[in-house]
């Protein structure tokens, strides 16, 4: 007679998210791939989820209805140093794609992605560069990017961008009051 063993468990994920429809069908999908999947919806649950699940992966929204998912970011990374952390966002820029690196994702998704994008971004491995886009990021929607990185860089104060990129401050306002160009 042999002794009953447990059914094998896949690697655990945590999902962080405020969109409750995009939650549900990213957990659905990463269920049906194997993954052992916790939901939040809130900096405040997925910092608890971090620290009870302490998961292997973790997607997190990058701006959560009661904060920045940057939290979570760094709560799975405190609590696991070797996860590996897909940041999700609505709002891409360059400045917020470095604040997610810097603190500890390994990618940065732009929404709307799906569940084999963020998969293959979870399960990368080594120094190897990624294929160049199809579409690469316009002159325009460069130039924007830049000027969106030292508008942050100098705490969203307009006439001190404006001097540090050496334009006047009428010109850098009308360019900010403009959404992101399209690719």
């Amino acid at each position: 007679m042999t002794e009953p063993t447990e059914p094998p468990t896949g690697p655990t994920l945590l999902i962080v998210d405020d969109d409750a429809p995009l939650r549900t069908r990213l957990a659905t999908a990463m269920e049906r791939r194997g993954y052992q999947v916790t939901v939040a919806e809130s900096v405040a649950a997925g910092i608890a989820a971090a620290r009870g699940v302490r998961p292997l992966y973790a997607v997190c929204d990058l701006k959560l209805g009661d904060g920045n998912g940057l939290e979570v970011v760094q709560a799975v990374r405190a609590a696991r140093p070797d996860a590996r952390i897909v940041v999700l966002t609505g709002y891409g820029n360059i400045a917020t794609a470095v604040a997610a690196v810097k603190a500890g994702a390994v990618d940065y998704l732009a929404k709307p992605t799906d569940a084999d994008a963020i998969e293959a971004a979870l399960r990368a491995q080594g120094d190897k560069l990624p294929s160049p886009p199809e579409q690469p990021m316009s002159a325009d929607r460069v130039r924007w990017e830049h000027i969106q990185r030292v508008f942050e860089q100098c705490e969203r104060n307009v006439s001190e961008t404006a001097r540090r990129l050496r334009m006047h401050r009428r010109t850098l306002q009308r360019i900010l009051n403009k959404h992101a160009p399209r690719d």
